[in-house]
């Protein structure tokens, strides 16, 4: 299972502006923390906005921060979201093939992706920035020292 960009990008805002909570962060600040392109951080931050993960103000002291708490924000919600399609391999999305029938492959490979989510559903945007790990995350992205590091 290999998750798109657009997902990676994602979780990544979700973990910066947990960090950097209480204050506003902007776009152009999570990309060049993370040095990706703000045109495409700027289509995930619109789809996270309406998800209602993220709330957006637009203006002099405007900004993006978390939406909700992140100890509401799960894992695997997010993943499910902001992937277009988990279907790892062609017969999930068309049941096209010609073994089908007799084929155990889907049925195992269901199973996979069904763990892999049940995994990521056990853990919340919290759980990533606590113990200790938030910490070390805020300097590695150069977060300032004011930030609110949640643990």
């Amino acid at each position: 299972m290999r998750l798109t960009r657009y997902t990676d990008y994602a979780l990544r805002t979700l973990i910066y502006l947990g960090l950097n909570e209480p204050r506003s962060s902007s776009i152009a600040e999570v990309a060049q923390a993370y040095g990706i392109s703000e045109n495409h951080l700027t289509k995930v931050v619109h789809q996270l906005g309406k998800l209602g993960l993220i709330r957006t103000t637009r203006g002099r002291g405007g900004g993006l921060r978390l939406g909700k708490p992140a100890e509401d924000i799960v894992i695997g919600a997010v993943v499910r979201q902001t992937e277009d399609d988990l279907a790892l391999v062609e017969c999930f999305a068309s049941g096209a093939c010609a073994i089908t029938a007799p084929c155990r492959l889907r049925k195992a490979l269901g199973e996979a992706l069904a763990a892999f989510l049940s995994v990521l559903d056990g853990y919340t945007l919290a759980d990533l920035l606590g113990e200790g790990a938030g910490a070390e995350i805020a300097r590695l992205l150069s977060l300032p020292p004011t930030a609110e590091v949640r643990i």
